[in-house]
């Protein structure tokens, strides 16, 4: 199914279905990160293997902020600021946070710490503010192959099995950049 509609989207999401939507740079696969069969559904569907771990989404700081008061004040600044302070050509941001009791472990992988981006992109925004907080966001792509750049492309992948929100990608060129908040590590550059 096709749709263009933020709240019907959300509402799939709700009830326990993949979604592929158009995220800053490519299109994602997303679901609500409590629902364990959902997300198990993503990861057939990618043929991509639990350990990895998957990034999540928000549309508004407040969505994570659960993950944030463990940082010191500095370093918790430094990630709000690169949610904040980004223009929409400027690539995103992807931070490896300390993960809390509502992370559940399926999300983290084999990682003691899971990945976290608060987005700009407005379709995003809107997606997890009527889902009410975050959702999965991996790329929509078979393992090994280039993440999907149109619906078209999604739909090549993974045909009638998903529901699509219809959309355009934001401006950024390349994925988000993955950092490690405790250690400033580039995990992704």
């Amino acid at each position: 199914m096709i749709t263009s509609s933020i709240s019907e989207a959300a509402q799939l999401l709700k009830q326990g279905q993949v979604l592929a939507y158009p995220t800053e740079a490519v299109w994602g696969l997303g679901c609500d990160p409590k629902n364990e069969q959902a997300f198990q559904n993503i990861l057939e569907l990618k043929h991509r293997p639990i350990e990895k771990g998957v990034i999540l989404l928000a549309g508004q700081i407040a969505q994570v902020e659960h993950l944030l008061q463990s940082l010191t004040p500095k370093i918790r600044q430094q990630v709000i600021n690169s949610w904040s302070n980004r223009t929409p050509v400027e690539r995103a941001t992807t931070w490896l946070l300390p993960a809390d009791q509502q992370i559940p472990t399926w999300i983290k992988g084999q990682h003691p710490l899971v990945a976290v981006r608060v987005t700009t992109h407005p379709l995003c925004v809107e997606l997890c503010n009527a889902f009410d907080g975050f959702i999965v966001s991996t790329s929509a792509n078979p393992a090994g192959l280039t993440p999907a750049h149109s619906l078209e492309q999604a739909q090549r992948y993974f045909g009638s099995t998903l529901n699509y929100l219809e959309g355009d990608l934001g401006q950024s060129q390349e994925p988000s950049r993955i950092l490690n908040a405790l250690t400033g590590e580039v995990i992704r550059a």
